[in-house]
C-alpha cells in the first residue's frame, strides 16, 4: 500500500476559497483551520460537564463493545486540559458510503497530530447523528453489477419521522438485505471472516445506530475512537441547559444565520440551507415523530402543519424536564456539539463547511466561538487492476478523479472511425437539407398541403441517415465492447457520478483486503493541507 496526494479541481467556489484561506471568506469563521493554539486558550476559559459526560460516553461505548483503547480515552476526558476532535455522520447501514470511514480516519489523524504538538490529551470523537430521521438516507448501499451502479435498500417501512436512534432493526428484512450484499462479494481469504463479523454485529444490535457503532469498532480498534449517539436520551439529559439557552436566543440565532447567508450568497457562494427569520432551528418529538419548530407572530413555537403549538414558557419547561423530546437541526447541532464537548476542532465535509460558514454569529449569540473547521481527508482507493487500465489507456489520475473519463471515452471512440461517424452524418444531413430546399420551395408555391408533405419528406430522409448512423455506432460498440467496458469500469470505480467516496461502501474493500484494511490506511500520517489522496492497494 502507498498513498499519494492529488489536486481536485471541481470543488465548489466556497470550498476552494476556504482551502486557499481567502481573507474575505475567513471573516465568517473565528479561526483558520490550523489555528489550534488560540482555540486552546479559549477552551481553558470555559467549563464542561466532564464527569457526567464521561459516565454517559463510557456506558454508551461499553454497550457497543468498544475496545479498551476507547474506554481509556473516555477516562482521559476527565482531565481539565483534555480536548476533542469531533466530526460525525448518520448511521448508514454497513457504515454507509466510504466518506464515513474517511471521516473517522480524519478525526483520528488530527487528534493524533495535535496531541503530539500540544502535549495534552486530544480525544477523537465520532458524533453519530442518531437524532436525524431521514431513513431513506441511511437504508441502502450501492454495489457494482457488470460495471453498473445498483442500489440495494433495506426493505423496512418507516412511515414516520422517527429518529434513527429509535428505529428498531426488523430482523427479517435486515438479515435478507445483508445476505444479498454479502453473497455478491467474490470469495477471498477474508470472506468468511467478514460475514461472521457482520452477522455478529447485527445479532448484537437493536437499532441501526447500534449496528453502525459495532461495525466502526471492528474497523478501528487501535486508536481510542470514541462514539457518541446524539439521539441517545442520556446525551439529551446533559443538553438540557443548552436547549434552554437556544430557546431564549432563538431570534438572535435565526436573524444572524439569515443575514449571514444573504451576505455570502451575494458574494457568489452557494449555501445549502433554507432559512428565514421564523425558524426555531429545533425539533420537538410528538408521538415518536420529529416536528421542526418555527416561531409565529405571537411568539409561540409551532409545527409547519400546526401539529404542535407551544408557548415559549412551555418549551422552556420541556427543555428543563424532558430534554429528550427536543433535538437540533443543522443550525443548532454544531452549537450543541460545542457546548457539550471541549472541541479543539470540527472535521467537516464540503457540504458541512458550506453551512458552517453562516454560523459564526449564532455561536457568538451564546458567548462562544466557532471552533476551527478542518476539511476532512478525502481518499480514493485504487487497486492494481484499475491502475493497470489507467496506464493502458494513458489516462492521468488527475483526469480520472476530476470526472473526465466520460469525455475521454467519447474522444477515444470517436477516433476509431476516420472520418468520425457523427461528424460525417451531420455533414450529410446538412447537405441533404440544402439540396432538398429548392424542392420544398417549389412545393410551397404549388400548393399549401405539398409544403407540409415536403417537410415530412425531409424528416424521413434525415431519420434514415440517423438510423444508419445508430446502426453503425452500435456495430462499433460491439466491435470495441471490451474496451468500452474498461472505460465504464474505470468510471464506476473512480468517479461514479462523483467522487468514489460518496457512492461505494467499505464492505468490498475489507472483503478483498481484510478487516484491518482501513486501520492500515490510518497508520499513514496524512496532511490536512492536501486536497485528496490516492490509496494504491
Amino acid at each position: 500500500m502507498r498513498i499519494e496526494s492529488i489536486q481536485i479541481t471541481n470543488e465548489n467556489k466556497l470550498i476552494q476559497d476556504y482551502r486557499n484561506q481567502n481573507d474575505n471568506l475567513l471573516n465568517y469563521f473565528d479561526y483558520t483551520y490550523n489555528d489550534f493554539s488560540d482555540r486552546l486558550l479559549e477552551l481553558k476559559g470555559r467549563t464542561f460537564q466532564r464527569e457526567n459526560l464521561v459516565n454517559v460516553l463510557y456506558s454508551l461505548n461499553k454497550e457497543w463493545g468498544a475496545p479498551e483503547s476507547t474506554l481509556q480515552n473516555i477516562e482521559r476526558l476527565k482531565a481539565a486540559e483534555s480536548v476533542v476532535v469531533v466530526g460525525g455522520q448518520q448511521a448508514g447501514v454497513l457504515t454507509g458510503p466510504l466518506y464515513s470511514v474517511n471521516k473517522v480516519i480524519s478525526i483520528i489523524q488530527l487528534a493524533k497530530q495535535q496531541e503530539k504538538l500540544l502535549n495534552i490529551p486530544v480525544i477523537p470523537v465520532f458524533w453519530i447523528a442518531g437524532e436525524d430521521h431521514d431513513f431513506e438516507e441511511i437504508n441502502h448501499v450501492y454495489m457494482m453489477t457488470k460495471a453498473r451502479l445498483k442500489k440495494y435498500r433495506v426493505n423496512q417501512f418507516n412511515p414516520s419521522k422517527t429518529s434513527i436512534s429509535d428505529i428498531a432493526l426488523q430482523d427479517d428484512e435486515v438479515n435478507a438485505f445483508i445476505s444479498i450484499i454479502l453473497n455478491q462479494l467474490p470469495e477471498t481469504q477474508y470472506t468468511n471472516e467478514i460475514k461472521l463479523i457482520v452477522q455478529d454485529c447485527l445479532e448484537k444490535s437493536s437499532t441501526y445506530v447500534d449496528f453502525f457503532a459495532r461495525l466502526i469498532f471492528q474497523l478501528f480498534n487501535q486508536d481510542g475512537l470514541v462514539l457518541l449517539d446524539s439521539g441517545d436520551k442520556r446525551i439529551r439529559k446533559l443538553e438540557s441547559n443548552y436547549f434552554i439557552e437556544m430557546i431564549k436566543n432563538q431570534k438572535k440565532i435565526s436573524q444572524s444565520v439569515f443575514n449571514t447567508q444573504n451576505d455570502l450568497m451575494k458574494q457568489g457562494y452557494t449555501i445549502p440551507l433554507d432559512v428565514n427569520h421564523e425558524n426555531g432551528h429545533l425539533f420537538y418529538c410528538k408521538d415518536d415523530e420529529r416536528i421542526l419548530l418555527n416561531r409565529n407572530e405571537e411568539g409561540n413555537w409551532v409545527g409547519k402543519q400546526l401539529e404542535v403549538i407551544l408557548t415559549n414558557e412551555e418549551l422552556l419547561q420541556i427543555a428543563k424536564d424532558f430534554p429528550e423530546k427536543l433535538s437540533n437541526n443543522v443550525v443548532t447541532r454544531p452549537i450543541m456539539q460545542d457546548l457539550l464537548l471541549p472541541t479543539l476542532a470540527f472535521i467537516g465535509g464540503p457540504g458541512e463547511i458550506s453551512y458552517w460558514s453562516v454560523l459564526k454569529g449564532a455561536f457568538h449569540t451564546l458567548n462562544i466561538k466557532m471552533p476551527p473547521v478542518v476539511p476532512r481527508l478525502s481518499l480514493t482507493y485504487i487497486d492494481r487492476k484499475i491502475n493497470k487500465l489507467l496506464n493502458k489507456y494513458n489516462i492521468s489520475l488527475e483526469s480520472a478523479i476530476n470526472g473526465e473519463i466520460s469525455s475521454i471515452r467519447k474522444l477515444w471512440f470517436k477516433e476509431k472511425v476516420n472520418p468520425p461517424i457523427e461528424d460525417t452524418a451531420d455533414e450529410i444531413k446538412n447537405k441533404i437539407a440544402q439540396l432538398h430546399e429548392p424542392l420544398r420551395n417549389i412545393a410551397k408555391i404549388v400548393r399549401a398541403d405539398l409544403e407540409e408533405m415536403a417537410d415530412k419528406n425531409l424528416d424521413y430522409l434525415i431519420k434514415d441517415i440517423e438510423f444508419l448512423e445508430k446502426r453503425i455506432i452500435r456495430a462499433l460498440e460491439e466491435r470495441y465492447e471490451k474496451e468500452l467496458s474498461d472505460f465504464s469500469l474505470l468510471e464506476m470505480n473512480l468517479y461514479p457520478n462523483g467522487l468514489q467516496e460518496r457512492i461505494w461502501n467499505p464492505i468490498p474493500y475489507i472483503n478483498c483486503y481484510g478487516i484491518n484494511f482501513f486501520q492500515e490506511v490510518n497508520n499513514f500520517n496524512l496532511s490536512f493541507q492536501q486536497d485528496h489522496f490516492i490509496v494504491y492497494i
